[in-house]
């Protein structure tokens, strides 16, 4: 029995909600992305959204063209005035990512993904910063400076990768920054400026040679910006991915590596942003779709802010098309929720998180026991990854009541409750679910929800849970306040006898 403190022993950090990633930012204009969205924000409430593209040809940004004999640039904002008008109609900003570049800017032709983000340095950093200080301008003219200094900008993405970085080029990515920093700070000095967004894989020199490039330069720095995956390398079959995975504590370990690299210079005491985190890097992995993924997760959720500033899971929809459309509604996405909208264990993995109180009463393995301010008590528990049962008996302090009864409401998800991708599977795995089977995976997708009476002893009750293999589980516990009249006879219900 682990007998929780009754005493506050911390405060829960918001990190794990303060961003969340999203594909390529022109997908945010469809339906399917926006309903996902606004159930997202309804359930979860995110504070901030990442996703590449911002200058990459499809949102229309960079527009150059010839006028009397001159070359002239044009900056047009109608795609991402969409974009960001909707996001913030359901309270959430973005977290700019300033890429790809535009394919008239670019000094080269390499692509990456289906849809091509060019990855190589602009032809001209004199267009490249006009660029930048035109789309904060507009921004700041649009949403006005005290919204806009609260959305970080973020310089490229995975600049130590020759596939996201023309040669992944350290000296040509510090160049870029100095000029993308300078342009940030010229729109104005309050606004939010840092990187590098280096991958899991980049050397523990990296973070290092940038923390001496911009100290020798002077340069701005607003944020230190870091990504992590705990997966091997990918074993492909037809449209799907394989991969091993490491421990999820790798994953915190990676959190913490940034302030590691970093101590003793000017940029160990900045905020951490992991903006891109998850098991595996690959959107066609089936792993993102399962239940041993949320139990895997969990851990890292209620611990990593004790790390970071934020941690941004990679992504928030399905809706997401690096490798191409996928093929069918389960493929093994990086979302939390599928295309339609079906949710998947890890999303009711962060729903949980979302009615978690604010004081930390107890953390462990297995568990993170919180209260809110009104006195309910929360605890999330977990099984961990890959064991058939397991059991947790607490004893949870219950507030000023040293007699009575408290409400138990206990929501789970595991491999059969919660799990549309197991329903899917039985289903035959039906790559365009006919709208009845929709139906179904919407019903399959809910979790498990049970509820009971406990005694209160001695201002506590005792909450025996026992864990089905890679089962999240939250139990809500309320102090009963009894209003059922004298005349009140269950026995008479179902029309017995007695006397009245």
């Amino acid at each position: 029995m682990i007998r929780v403190p009754a005493e506050q022993q911390g405060v829960l950090s918001e990190a794990w909600r303060a961003c969340v990633g999203t594909g390529r930012l022109e997908l945010a204009l469809r339906r399917d992305y926006q309903d996902s969205l606004t159930l997202l924000q309804k359930e979860i409430g995110f504070r901030h959204i990442r996703g590449h593209g911002l200058f990459s040809d499809g949102m229309g940004v960079y527009r150059p063209y010839e006028w009397q004999g001159a070359r002239r640039v044009h900056h047009s904002f109608t795609y991402v005035d969409q974009v960001v008008d909707a996001c913030l109609e359901l309270g959430i900003r973005p977290f700019l990512e300033l890429g790809f570049m535009p394919g008239e800017l670019a000094s080269g032709g390499q692509t990456v993904f289906w849809w091509q983000g060019n990855v190589t340095p602009p032809s001209s950093h004199r267009e490249w910063a006009d660029l930048v200080r035109a789309t904060l301008t507009h921004l700041v003219d649009r949403y006005g400076l005290e919204e806009v200094r609260d959305w970080p900008v973020e310089v490229w993405n995975e600049p130590d990768l020759p596939d996201f970085w023309e040669g992944a080029d350290q000296a040509a990515y510090h160049r870029l920054y100095e000029v993308t920093a300078h342009a940030v700070k010229d729109v104005d000095a309050s606004l939010q400026v840092g990187g590098p967004a280096v991958s899991p894989g980049a050397d523990e020199g990296w973070l290092g040679r940038f923390a001496e490039f911009v100290e020798r330069r002077d340069l701005p720095v607003d944020f230190v910006s870091r990504h992590a995956y705990t997966s091997g390398p990918a074993q492909p079959v037809p449209f799907g991915t394989y991969q091993t995975l490491a421990p999820a504590e790798r994953l915190l370990e990676q959190f913490g590596a940034p302030r590691r690299e970093l101590k003793g210079t000017s940029l160990a005491e900045l905020p951490v942003h992991i903006t891109e985190f998850n098991s595996s890097y690959r959107p066609d992995n089936p792993v993102h779709d399962t239940a041993f993924h949320a139990a895997y997760l969990a851990p890292v959720l209620a611990a990593g802010g004790d790390l970071v500033d934020s941690f941004s899971y990679w992504t928030f929809s399905d809706m997401f098309e690096e490798v191409g459309v996928p093929t069918a509604l389960f493929h093994g996405g990086f979302g939390l929720l599928t295309h339609r909208q079906v949710r998947k264990p890890t999303y009711h993995l962060y729903a949980f998180m979302a009615r978690m109180g604010r004081d930390v009463l107890a953390r462990g393995d297995d568990h993170l026991v919180t209260r809110h301010p009104d006195g309910r008590v929360t605890v999330l528990a977990w099984a961990p990854p890959r064991t058939d049962l397991h059991t947790l008996r607490l004893s949870v302090p219950v507030g000023d009541t040293e007699r009575g009864t408290v409400f138990l409401r206990r929501s789970s998800v595991d491999e059969e409750r919660g799990n549309a991708y197991t329903a899917w599977r039985r289903m035959g795995s039906p790559r365009s679910p006919r709208p009845h089977q929709l139906d179904m995976l919407h019903d399959a997708a809910e979790p498990g929800r049970s509820h009971l009476r406990l005694a209160i002893e001695e201002f506590r009750v005792d909450v025996d849970l026992t864990l089905q293999r890679h089962e999240v589980t939250l139990v809500e516990l309320s102090p009963v306040i009894e209003e059922s009249p004298d005349w009140w006879d269950e026995s008479r219900i179902l029309g017995g006898g007695g006397s009245g």
